[in-house]
């Protein structure tokens, strides 16, 4: 059944530091903190304790991070072909966030123009990058002609 997947719940990721990451993805990108809570062996079974946390987006979907000192984790500032986050926000937010980012020395690539949109790629403080990406005037059907095309060549 295609688009039986109504729409991302959210996606998670480790952090270092549960109120440093708060503070990039609800003070600086404005995402809302809308759930944190600890899994522990009583909702698991197994040994642990970590901090789970949810930022949402306009369309209810989140990002989530998991705080967890007692388990070793590999942070790196992540190549951005290898591993990134976009989100998707109007031109105009865009260019202020850019400009933000910016004079607040948040480390920042960007603005990069892609043809049907335009990004700046962030690094948040766990080494993630997050693209802020905001669609120029293209309907889904010719995006999703174009890119048949370019995947064919």
């Amino acid at each position: 059944m295609k688009n039986a997947i109504r729409k991302l719940h959210h996606a998670a990721y480790r952090c270092r530091d549960s109120e440093e990451t708060r503070q990039f993805y609800e003070d600086f990108l404005g995402l809302s903190l809308v759930d944190a809570f600890e899994i522990n062996l009583t909702a698991t079974g197994r040994s642990t304790s970590v901090l789970h946390s949810f930022f949402a987006m306009a369309d209810d979907s989140c990002i989530a991070f998991f705080e967890d000192p007692g388990q070793p984790f590999d942070f790196k500032n992540q190549n951005d072909f290898d591993l990134h986050i976009a989100l998707e926000v109007s031109q105009e937010h865009l260019l202020t966030m850019f400009k933000r980012g910016t004079s607040e020395a948040i480390d920042n690539r960007g603005i990069s123009d892609h043809s049907a949109y335009d990004s700046i790629y962030f690094r948040d403080p766990n080494g993630y990058v997050i693209e802020l990406t905001a669609n120029k005037r293209q309907t889904q059907a010719q995006a999703e002609n174009s890119a048949h095309k370019r995947l064919q060549a």
